[in-house]
């Protein structure tokens, strides 16, 4: 990225660097095609900090940073806005008749993990190495054409896997969420039973093809196992929305030059 086609952020007369957005870019994503988007998250966030540090310097609050794990503290100004934002929102308790009410527009949305019976083939390779992923690749779509489609089909074919599965037909048992690596579950979750995935799945272990035997889903759970995570996503909802409003009254009052606030 090319900082000298980027402004510096100024924030009510603060100055926010190029090089400090450029660097804060790192941390957000974006199109490849289009850096400036990654840019304009980052100029946004910058912004956003500069003016709770700002509001909290005017109130004259003291930072007191928290350990947040042991012998890893907060910074003074992760403190400062921590306080500023518990001094500045006002969040009502969540009540039981809300919590209650979410639960009612769908119970059916809380259900415990899902099972997939799994079978897979691979085609080993280093994804870094562009030779040897382009091979594996091609092994894979070829294995891939063969395939007749049933079990048995899939089994015979297994039989070429890299993956010590391969003497089980390429079997893996009954997983559920996070037992396989994310890309393979992504793929997984696309399936319908039965199916096969259409191409070759590439992950860190290298190119997957992989059939859903079965699916066990995830049995409704009753309102008293899901009500603590009901309660918990809509204060943080609740949070985020306060935030939200009391970051915009603060922009109303800025001069802000280099960034914008406007949902990106």
């Amino acid at each position: 990225m090319n900082v000298a086609l980027f402004p510096d952020v100024v924030v009510n007369g603060e100055t926010i660097p190029s090089a400090a957005v450029a660097a804060e870019a790192q941390n957000h994503t974006g199109p490849r095609d289009k850096p400036g988007i990654a840019w304009r998250k980052a100029a946004q966030a910058l912004a956003i900090r500069a003016l709770l540090l700002q509001e909290a310097r005017r109130r004259g609050l003291v930072p007191d940073p928290m350990e947040l794990a042991p012998g890893r503290f907060e910074t003074d100004e992760e403190a400062l806005i921590r306080a500023l934002l518990d001094e500045a929102l006002t969040i009502a308790p969540v009540t039981e008749e809300t919590v209650r009410d979410e639960w009612a527009k769908d119970p059916a949305r809380y259900r415990s993990a899902p099972l997939w019976d799994v079978s897979h083939i691979l085609c080993a390779c280093d994804p870094r190495d562009n030779e040897e992923r382009a091979a594996a690749e091609a092994r894979a779509t070829a294995l891939l054409a063969k395939l007749d489609g049933d079990a048995k089909g899939f089994a015979a074919a297994a039989r070429e896997s890299d993956c010590g599965s391969k003497a089980s037909g390429g079997h893996l048992g009954q997983l559920g969420p996070g037992d396989t690596v994310p890309e393979f579950e992504a793929a997984l979750r696309k399936l319908d039973e039965g199916g096969v995935s259409p191409a070759p799945v590439l992950s860190r272990h290298g190119w997957h093809i992989i059939r859903l035997n079965a699916i066990a889903p995830g049995q409704v759970l009753p309102y008293e196992a899901v009500r603590p995570k009901i309660a918990q996503a809509l204060e943080k909802a609740a949070w985020a929305r306060a935030s939200r409003d009391f970051i915009e009254t603060l922009a109303a009052g800025a001069t802000i030059e280099g960034a914008s606030l406007a949902p990106i």
